[in-house]
């Protein structure tokens, strides 16, 4: 889940800079000047194995003349977007786009519209020349979608042994301590039942050991009771990657590696992407996010400022990724957590994962006052803000800051894949939610006509 509003971005700690004064000394990177960022910013680690191409279905249509008929509308619904509409009257939602949609493990529809770079830091819009198309191989920020990545690692540890999921966390990381805190359980985190507040305080910290302890040393919210409220925490979910860090023995993106995008041949799948890319992929194939930050524009860079504070490795946010990969991700669970003969998670696991654990709960959510709390362990399930008419009991997926989404509907064995730069180069400038249940509808509409192939 992600947010449009000011309040849960400031307090997630945006930190903008405002006005054209960005552009002066913030770091502008174009398609004409690429630099890495430094080495004290960005140390540096091992690329990801290359273990061929990315396990996603097996049809691989073109987005032209081959695709069915609902191929066409969803391209229409996400050019129409590129402009202001309805909507969103005052900007475009998006710079650019790139969808995936996959029926029985097959790709029906691959393609992309618009941009993946069109302004620099300011923002200002870059004349055409220096402007990079979006392609269906784009790189995006997955922010919040992050989130589903830990869910998994995290899982992984409870078919282990290694985990319960009923457990206190406070049995697995003593410093997740202090009142109300010591009833808060594993399943909790996985839940958003845990009380705890959205973000975590780690400004002004000298170094990552001192704020990894501030992060755990977040308080409950005031008033609140754990296991009665589903209340969205990104706290929650970087608080469960120290977790599967201390039972793993591995940073969470080493754990990463040798958990998912290793077996599943996700080459193009990882946090920090300037240390797995060639300086001329990196240049071809990243998507921008926001062009005004406190930071410049952000292009291979996590856009989530304490996901940046924490080293651009956390639990809520960092993995950047292409459609291909994440839709290989949400094939692996509508398989019952297997791919190509490469099992991650056992059927019983995915089961319960799938599930409604928060059935009959209150949520609290001023963003979206309507919502439900239904919810998974680590995935939101039935939430037509996000899901449009696909959304039901059965079908699950995630959101992220950055515009993008995974939805995948299991009686239909549909997945869809949106990814967009609504965050390029302002993300306060459109909601996200209409343009994504305007695009579920699309095959929401193809179901309904028996088009869906």
């Amino acid at each position: 889940m992600d947010s449009v509003s000011l309040t849960r971005r400031t307090i997630l700690g945006v930190g903008l800079a405002t006005g054209v004064a960005a552009l002066s000394g913030c770091g502008e990177r174009s398609a004409a000047t690429w630099t890495e960022p430094s080495e004290a910013n960005q140390p540096p680690l091992p690329a990801p194995t290359s273990v061929g191409p990315s396990p996603v279905a097996s049809a691989t249509p073109t987005s032209g003349a081959d695709m069915p008929p609902y191929g066409h509308r969803l391209v229409e619904t996400l050019s129409r977007f590129l402009k202001p509409t309805v909507e969103n009257p005052n900007h475009p939602t998006y710079a650019g786009a790139a969808a995936l949609v996959s029926v029985n493990g097959s790709v029906t529809v691959r393609t992309a519209v618009g941009d993946a770079l069109r302004y620099g830091a300011g923002p200002v819009e870059l004349p055409k020349g220096q402007r990079v198309a979006m392609r269906t191989d784009s790189i995006f920020d997955l922010a919040s979608i992050t989130k589903v990545y830990t869910a998994l690692l995290a899982l992984q540890q409870v078919d282990r042994g290694r985990v319960d999921l009923a457990a206190p966390v406070v049995e697995y990381l003593p410093g997740f301590n202090g009142p109300g805190k010591t009833t808060i359980t594993v399943s909790m985190l996985l839940a958003h039942t845990s009380g705890l507040r959205v973000g975590a305080n780690v400004r002004g910290l000298p170094d990552d050991e001192a704020r990894r302890a501030a992060v755990l040393a977040t308080p409950v919210i005031a008033g609140e009771s754990p296991g009665r409220t589903f209340r969205y925490s990104s706290v929650g979910l970087m608080v469960l990657s120290q977790l599967v860090e201390k039972i793993t023995g591995e940073r969470l993106d080493e754990a990463l590696r040798a958990g998912l995008t290793r077996p599943l041949g996700l080459r193009d799948t990882g946090f920090r992407p300037f240390t797995w890319l060639s300086k001329a992929e990196g240049a071809a194939r990243l998507v921008a996010t926001d062009a005004r930050s406190s930071r410049g524009l952000l292009r291979g860079v996590v856009h989530d400022e304490v996901a940046n504070m924490l080293g651009g490795i956390a639990g809520h946010a960092g993995v950047f990724s292409t459609v291909d990969d994440v839709a290989a991700v949400g094939q692996m669970l509508l398989n019952g957590g297997e791919l190509r003969g490469k099992r991650i998670l056992g059927e019983s696991t995915v089961r319960r994962m799938l599930t409604n654990v928060n059935v009959g709960l209150p949520a609290i959510d001023p963003d979206r006052p309507g919502r439900s709390s239904d919810h998974g362990l680590g995935v939101e399930l039935n939430q037509p803000w996000f899901m449009g008419r696909l959304a039901s009991p059965q079908t699950f997926g995630h959101t992220g800051f950055t515009g993008t989404s995974l939805l995948v509907d299991q009686p239909h064995r549909l997945v869809f894949v949106l990814l967009t730069n609504r965050a390029h180069p302002n993300w306060s400038w459109a909601n996200p939610d209409p343009m994504r249940a305007a695009a579920a509808n699309v095959l929401a509409d193809a179901i309904g006509s028996n088009q869906l192939l």
